[in-house]
This record gives structure tokens, C-alpha cells and sequence, in this order.
């Protein structure tokens, strides 16, 4: 009878241990995302990073909102800098980062105004945010993640969940990953005013890494039904250069 106690409770204690929790699964699943795209080492040896981003916002009509073709350039080593340039209306404009101060030039005029330059920033940080995924979901010190279970996509397709929190008063995450090859799928954001969902159409070979190709946003409703496109993404011309 002792014996029996014994190993109930042993039994007990080793399912408990190989039981994940949330944070746990989570994590499990990024690094094997992580690896489908091209794995940490590669990533870790990523110095530069250049490709075009087309974009074309769309509004609730169908009509076009606006257009832009991008040159983005991200330099990793020895610390992350880089530049967004475009042209429109005839006039190149230049974003660029140096490591710890934004500038920004239209038709080679400087613009010193601080607040544009703040939200030059953001749109900096923003352009690596997407394109540094799944990588940067581990690298996020101040990010928390969470494991959701499976649910099956407006596209059919069942995807692993991800939800990433930001803390109070930012904006709530979740990725989709398929659950075999655990490439991502896309990616939904609760912002104060809307909520997106963005689809990976296509992706592309680059190199090692497994990056984006075609993506569609759509505005969604809080219970994730699709509303309409709001933005299409076209990602290309890739370039890049890893440490010897």
C-alpha cells in the first residue's frame, strides 16, 4: 500500500514538472519559430539588413488613402542605427537614426523640429519591430508572453497563439504560428481606437532567414471578424551581410 502511495505521488510530481505553463509554452514556441525562420545564430551574426517596403493604405470604401516605396536600412553592429528614405511628390525624404539621435531631411532641407523627430522615432522602431519578428519577441525584456492554445484563422488555417503584453496602456499583441512548421502567420493588435489583424501572404528567402513578403492588414472587430483591407504590404529586394 506504501509502495502504491509512493509512486501515485512520484507520478504526480514528474507530470507536474513536465507540465509548461503559459509563459513556458510560449517561449518553447518562439524558438522553434525562430529556427524555421533562420535561427538565433544566424540572427545573432546579422550585421546590415536593406530591403523595399511598399505600402499601400486603403480606406473603409476601397479607395486609396495613400502610397509609399521605401528603402529601409538597418545597421545591428555595433548598435542598432539605420535610415527609411522615399520619394513623394517629386521630394526624397531621409529618416535617419544614429544610434542615439534621429534627424530628418526633405528635398536636403534638415527639419529640427523635435516632436516630428519623436514620431520619426517611433516610425523607426516601428519599421524593426516588424521586420525583427519572432527574434525580437525574446530579445523584449519588458514584454510578457503568454500562451493562448490553437484557434483556427479567418483563413481556415489553425494557428498556436501567442498573446505579448506590453504593460498598462499599450497595445496588446498576439502572433499565430502554424503549428507544424511554425512559421508565422500573422499577427493581431488591440490599439485604444481599432483593433488590426495582418496576414503573411507570401514570404520570402533571404539569405538564412525566412522574412516577409506580401502581408494584408485588415480592420477587425473586437471578436476578430474582418471588416475590411485597410493596408497592403509588399516586402523586397532584400540585402543582407552577416559577420565573417
Amino acid at each position: 500500500m506504501k509502495k502504491t502511495y509512493y509512486i501515485i505521488v512520484c507520478s504526480l510530481f514528474l507530470l507536474g514538472s513536465c507540465t509548461k505553463s503559459p509563459e513556458q509554452k510560449a517561449k518553447s514556441i518562439l524558438e522553434k519559430a525562430i529556427q524555421a525562420h533562420g535561427g538565433q545564430e544566424a540572427w545573432d551574426q546579422l550585421e546590415t539588413l536593406k530591403f523595399r517596403k511598399w505600402t499601400r493604405l486603403l480606406l473603409e470604401d476601397g479607395s486609396v488613402e495613400s502610397e509609399t516605396d521605401q528603402l529601409i536600412e538597418l545597421r545591428m553592429k555595433p548598435y542598432l542605427e539605420g535610415s527609411i528614405s522615399w520619394v513623394s511628390d517629386s521630394i526624397e525624404h531621409i529618416s535617419s537614426f544614429n544610434g542615439s539621435t534621429m534627424s530628418y531631411t526633405m528635398g536636403g532641407n534638415s527639419v529640427k523640429n523635435q516632436g516630428f523627430l519623436q514620431s520619426k522615432k517611433k516610425d523607426f522602431d516601428a519599421a524593426y519591430y516588424v521586420i525583427a519578428q519572432p527574434w525580437k519577441l525574446l530579445e523584449d525584456e519588458g514584454a510578457s508572453l503568454f500562451y493562448e492554445g490553437q484557434k483556427e484563422l479567418a483563413s481556415g488555417q489553425l494557428a498556436e497563439i501567442i498573446r505579448v503584453n506590453y504593460g498598462p496602456e499599450n497595445d496588446v499583441w498576439w502572433y499565430y504560428f502554424d503549428p507544424v512548421s511554425y512559421q508565422m502567420l500573422g499577427n493581431e493588435v488591440q490599439l485604444k481606437d481599432h483593433r488590426s489583424l495582418v496576414e503573411n501572404d507570401t514570404m520570402e528567402q533571404a539569405g538564412p532567414f525566412l522574412l516577409y513578403g506580401k502581408r494584408t492588414s485588415y480592420r477587425v472587430n473586437e471578436q476578430g471578424e474582418k471588416l475590411y483591407v485597410r493596408a497592403e504590404y509588399q516586402y523586397s529586394d532584400f540585402e543582407i551581410t552577416l559577420e565573417k
